[in-house]
């Protein structure tokens, strides 16, 4: 702890540190060890405790002045440090004035001073007459080390000395005395010999607070505090100490993993935090780092990271330490997982890389999870990111650098712990444009309801010199991001909503382009008065006396603040007089205490905060001359009504004859066979209802009653039966039509006449207004008498959407809830009393624009034939567009719990609805998501669709295999494959001599060959041939002149115009002799020819080996559909054949050498052949090109036969 020593004389700083090792203690002075041995004054105790035998102190030398803290070190283990403790030396003993003699009234108030310096302080103490003063509540002694003696009496009065004890021989000032004064009465003026000063203190001591006030008549002294009283004034602020609101405890971890070490500490003023390790003080870097303010994150432990670390806090009110270490978590016994197989990087960023992975081949459990070992190339620390969740088996490490080099393993861990790694596997992240750096301290604020002040600072990493600045900027709950370009380093923002949040980012732009962006920044603008009225305000006469008033809150965006509340005011007349005003919270209110039969007019506003918007129109009604009789129940109802259709029966009544008698409202009952099976309730101005969901062809019998608070009215009964399902569908029923029924008695002759000038004003995507005139109104339109209107509205789609209807008693009325971008019809109609007009004309508005509402839906993944990395995604339109749909975006990724940002983006422009995306890896699951837009916006995301590309073809040897009607020997089938072998040796032989006979044959004669002799005599020809600098012509020598039906022609991808096809095959010695093969050496084309495509004919007497000749001006292609004729298709420019010749029996196995293709990505397809007989083959292709028969017989038919690619 905190020590204040005396010159001269002996300190002792304490320390003990225990442990079951041996402990070695050192000291540090100011974060320098000191040297015992070197200082004579200074040795440490047994205990661990520092001894200074005598304190030198004086002005110009303070050796022992300073910060103290102790080291203790165990070897081998570590080292943690004390918390600091300061030592204070007290300066020699003298005062900075003298007390002087003073006099005091009988009850006044006196104070003697002591000036001393603030350490010398607690070693002062008062003397009267020699000897010490006692203290109390009415002589105290003020931290200054001033003496006050409040209500002084005659034994107050005395010689005053302050002395200074316990710093060697005390020292005293001069005496000085008080004299105590009889009252004389004479008023003194007010004087202040010590006032309150700013003061620090730890939380928990002792706060003396001085005001020392002197006067006639003696002053009443009264504390406050900003107005309050019996608070302190002049305390600055109080000393917290730091203390640990949750002690650190050891961490167990494993090498590479990351860890955190909390230091969760408080106090006050603010606390300075630093982290040592092993004694030595923790320089944050790129793998230690501090987080959350005072928390110590190691990234990727090493072995080299063990030790102690301790946190050290300390503010002015002192310091506190505490210490936590890594241990090592101990393994368990058991098998643990085998290596994880197929590591592969499936996406690759400028920041993140994502790994994916196959299950280990001995997992030994289940719930297997994964942890992802990376480094930096050519570092050893390697830090480490589990999986999600057991099982999960792709991972994204966020956070690298760009055009940087990682080193990847993956170790899947069991119930017994960790097993192997998987084979380091190192990825270099993309190269990242050198673009500006976000900018850094943006601040956004509000300076009025309209506008917003922001400022920000340029990128510290620019990576060139900064050309303009973007802002983006969005309304809360709205999806779409508006931008604008800005060349300072700050903009003032005009034309927002009121009361509105809006979140704010800024971008850099340099020569390369965008930077990164800044976080956002939320900020809401000012509240202000509401912009608009309340809507839809209505006005329904109860009885003569009370009007209940209903309205509904100002449109959305237009009430500017946080409501407190509605203003009502009503007044008797139209014309001016004094209204009376109601407030309430409520959209309603009940306005009784009127007079009988007089107008009245009402109007509302909202109010927030800032005060009261505007007001609605005035609205009138008129009281009754005279209450309605609710002595009784009502009648009858005069009349009832029913129009049965197919599952709704639509009902509709006229009231009770006898006016007289209040009808509160009507009861409808209706059942099969009993109207009191369902029972439903209707509003007194109901005049007609439609009672849905039934049963076709069903009798129903239904009940009407009019009922009050006395009770319920005589029932009048109706039946009807419902129409057969095979009726055509309901119509739409024109319930105004039904209400105006023929039958209602005593109609009025003289109908009213409808609303005119119907108008429908959009004023958003899901609001309209309608307005209208009423010509049996005066010019000015003033509504004096009960009468309400009716507004109806449909759109027409679907064809029969109902009609959906609202009342109100104003000239407008604001319809809400609609679709966006839908068209919709308006019209109005008018009732008072009993009277009512037809429909107006109609009118028409279509709804704004919004962003879609709901996602694309039938999302469908399917692969491109051929081509397995690549996918053609489908859609269908979102159901609610909202709007003409601009374009799609499509999301994909390895990881459907990634965030959004994580997901690759594919745009799609325009109202298409499939997209193919290329690029994907082999055997990886996909995730897709779609998001529609339109002009407004984006829409929502589609559910994830999954998909799984193919896996890829690794064998390097192809097999094709025809099916079987008969298993022979396998005594034969070994004869017949040393038959084979031999067989093969001699046609090697043969072949490599006929081929150089032909060739210096060739050379001599460049003219036409003929054949003489027929076509048994017809040899194959040398079937090593040098395929790059053959051309071959088509010749066919099979005497079948009947083709097999069903034969396919061969195709490779990507397609190609077919060759023409013989129109038919020679079938004469003559015609024979007249196809040729010539086979002349030419210079070798630009490229590699690509697969040979081999056809055989029927019976299996040639194979056709083309050579595709290559130019500069034409591309080579691969692909060749050859005829499906039994012979070979006459001669086509550019591609050569050659004859191996006739096959009449089963021979032995003919290798075939087939030219190398180029390099393709995808693997090839299985060869099928079919067989014509009933005996099987077995066709494989090796690495080399060659095809071999395991099996042949004759009649073999090679059914598809594609490229075969390496």
């Amino acid at each position: 702890v905190d020590t204040l020593a005396v010159r001269g004389l002996p300190a002792v700083l304490n320390c003990s540190a225990a442990s079951n090792a041996l402990v070695r203690v050192e000291w540090k002075k100011d974060g320098t060890f000191l040297n015992l041995v070197a200082d004579d004054r200074k040795r440490q105790l047994a205990d661990g405790s520092l001894l200074i035998s005598t304190v030198v102190h004086s002005k110009h030398n303070k050796p022992d002045e300073g910060v103290y803290q102790c080291v203790a070190t165990i070897d081998n283990l570590g080292t943690i440090s004390s918390r600091t403790a300061r030592l204070t030396v007290a300066g020699l003993p003298r005062f900075l004035s003298q007390p002087e003699g003073v006099s005091v009234r009988m009850g006044g108030t006196e104070m003697l001073s002591c000036e001393v310096t603030e350490e010398l302080v607690p070693f002062t103490r008062w003397e009267r007459d020699g000897r010490p003063v006692e203290l109390d509540g009415r002589v105290i002694q003020l931290p200054s080390g001033a003496l006050v003696i409040s209500n002084a009496s005659q034994s107050d009065a005395g010689l005053y000395r302050c002395t200074i004890d316990g710093l060697g021989p005390a020292k005293s000032t001069e005496e000085a005395e008080l004299q105590v004064s009889a009252d004389s009465g004479v008023e003194e003026k007010l004087e202040t010999l010590q006032g309150p000063a700013a003061v620090a203190k730890v939380v928990g001591e002792s706060v003396l607070l001085p005001c020392v006030m002197k006067g006639y008549p003696v002053p009443v002294i009264r504390w406050t505090f900003n107005g309050r009283p019996f608070i302190p004034a002049f305390i600055h602020f109080l000393l917290v100490p730091p203390r640990f609101l949750t002690r650190p405890s050891n961490t167990y971890a494993q090498e590479s993993m990351d860890i955190i070490f909390e230091c969760d500490v408080t106090g006050s003023p603010p606390l300075t935090v630093k982290w040592m390790k092993d004694g030595d003080t923790v320089i944050p870097s790129d793998y230690f780092r501090i987080v959350k303010q005072h928390n110590l994150q190691v990234l990727g432990l090493v072995k080299s990271d063990e030790g102690f670390y301790q946190c050290l806090a300390e503010n002015e009110a002192g310091n506190v330490q505490a210490s936590q270490t890594p241990r090592p978590l101990a393994p368990r016994n058991g098998p643990t997982p085998s290596a994880p197989r197929d590591v592969v990087a499936s996406l690759v960023s400028t920041r993140f890389i994502k790994l994916t992975w196959r299950l280990p081949a001995e997992p030994h459990g289940e719930n297997i999870s994964y942890s992802v070992f990376y480094s930096l190339e050519g570092t050893n620390r390697e830090r480490v990111e589990n999986t999600s969740g057991p099982g999960e088996m792709q991972v994204t490490i966020q956070n690298l650098a760009p055009d940087t080099k990682y080193t990847f393993r993956v170790v899947a861990s069991n119930a017994n712990g960790p097993g192997e790694s998987s084979t380091p596997l190192t990825v270099a992240t993309q190269l990242e444009v050198q673009v500006p750096g976000p900018a850094p301290n943006l601040q956004v604020v509000s300076v009025s309801t309209a506008s917003v002040t922001l400022s920000w600072e340029r990128p510290s990493t620019g990576n060139g010199e900064i050309q303009t600045y973007r802002l983006f900027y969005s309304e809360k709950g709205q999806d779409s991001e508006q931008d604008m370009e800005v060349t300072g380093l700050s903009y003032t923002m005009t034309g927002l909503k009121k009361f509105t949040e809006y979140s704010f980012r800024v971008v850099a732009y340099n020569k390369h382009g965008p930077g990164v962006s800044t976080e956002d920044v939320v900020v809401r603008t000012l509240s202000d008065v509401p912009s608009a009225p309340p809507q839809n305000l209505t006005l329904e006469v109860l009885n003569s006396t009370s009007i209940m008033v209903h309205w509904q809150p100002p449109p959305p965006g237009t009430l500017n603040g946080e409501l407190t509340g509605y203003k009502l005011r009503y007044r008797k007349g139209l014309r001016r007089a004094d209204a009376i005003e109601i407030s309430t919270t409520q959209l309603f209110q009940l306005i009784d205490g009127l007079e009988k039969g007089k107008v009245y007019t009402v109007r509302v506003s909202a109010s927030t905060v800032n005060g009261t918007g505007p007001t609605t129109e005035w609205i009138a009604a008129e009281t009754f001359e005279n209450d309605l009789d609710e002595s009784q129940v009502p009648g009858v109802p005069s009349s009832l009504h029913v129009r049965p259709l197919v599952n709704r029966i639509v009902v509709s009544w006229t009231p009770p004859e006898n006016q007289d008698i209040l009808v509160r409202g009507y009861k409808i009952g209706y059942g099969i066979g009993s109207p009191h099976a369902h029972t439903v309730t209707l509003d007194y101005k109901q005049r007609f209802y439609s009672i849905d969901d039934l049963d076709p062809s069903s009798h129903y019998v239904i009940t009407l009653k009019a009922f009050n608070n006395m009770g319920e009215g005589i029932p009048i009964y109706n039946s009807a039966t419902t129409r057969p399902q095979s009726d055509p569908i309901d119509p739409d029923i024109d319930f105004y039509e039904l209400f105006n029924n023929p039958y209602t008695p005593a109609p009025d002759p003289t109908p009213m006449l409808p609303p005119v000038g119907v108008q429908a004003t959009v004023l958003s995507q899901d609001t309209v207004k309608v307005s209208w005139a009423d010509n049996s109104l005066a010019k000015n339109q003033k509504i004096t008498d009960s009468r309400y209107y009716t507004i109806r509205w449909k759109t027409n789609i679907p064809a029969n959407t109902k009609y959906k209807m609202a009342n109100t008693t104003s000239l407008f009325h604001t319809v809400t809830a609609l679709k966006p971008n839908t068209l919709y019809e308006f019209s109005v109609m008018v009732t008072k009393s009993r009277r009512s007009s037809t429909w107006s004309m109609t009118a028409h508005g279509t709804t704004f624009e919004s962003v879609p509402s709901s996602a694309p839906k039938d999302v469908t993944v399917i692969s491109k034939e051929g081509s397995p990395r690549i996918i053609n995604i489908n859609w269908q339109p979102p159901t609610e567009a909202n709007g003409k749909i601009t374009g799609y975006i499509i999301y994909y990724s390895t990881d459907v719990n990634a965030e959004v940002h994580d997901w690759v983006v594919e745009p799609v422009v325009g109202n298409r609805l499939t997209h193919q995306i290329q690029g994907l890896t082999l055997d990886t699951t996909y995730y897709f998501k779609i998001q529609a837009r339109n002009s407004k916006g984006m829409g929502p995301m589609s559910d994830a669709v999954q998909f799984r590309t193919p896996k890829g073809k690794a064998s390097t040897l192809f097999r094709l295999t025809c099916i079987t009607g008969s298993q022979e020997n396998h005594i034969l089938v070994i004869v017949v494959i040393v038959s084979v072998g031999v067989f093969t040796i001699i046609a090697v032989v043969v072949g490599a001599v006929l081929c150089t006979r032909r060739s210096n044959s060739h050379q001599k004669n460049t003219g036409s060959h003929k054949y003489k002799s027929s076509s048994k005599d017809l040899k194959p020809p040398d079937l090593w041939i040098h395929h790059e600098r053959l051309e071959l012509k088509p010749m066919d020598k099979s005497p079948d002149p009947n083709p097999r039906r069903g034969e396919k022609s061969v195709r490779s991808q990507p397609p190609a115009p077919e060759p023409p096809v013989a129109p038919s095959q020679p079938s004469t010695t003559a015609e024979l002799q007249k196809t040729e093969a010539l086979i002349k050496e030419e210079e070798p084309p630009s490229i590699n020819p690509p697969t040979a495509h081999v056809r055989p004919t029927h019976p299996l007497k040639s194979f056709a080996v083309p050579a595709i000749t290559v130019s500069a001006h034409n591309p080579p292609t691969y692909e060749t559909a050859l005829p499906s004729t039994p012979l070979l298709a006459q001669p086509v420019p550019g591609v050569k054949m050659a004859s191996i010749g006739t096959l009449n029996r089963v021979r032995a196995p003919m290798a075939v050498t087939v030219p190398s293709a180029p390099d393709q990505s995808e693997t090839s397809k299985m060869l099928e052949v079919v067989s014509a007989g009933d005996t099987s083959c077995n066709v494989e292709v090796d690495r080399t090109g060659t095809l071999y028969f395991m099996k042949t017989s004759h009649h073999l038919i090679m059914k598809t036969f594609t490229s075969v690619l390496f």
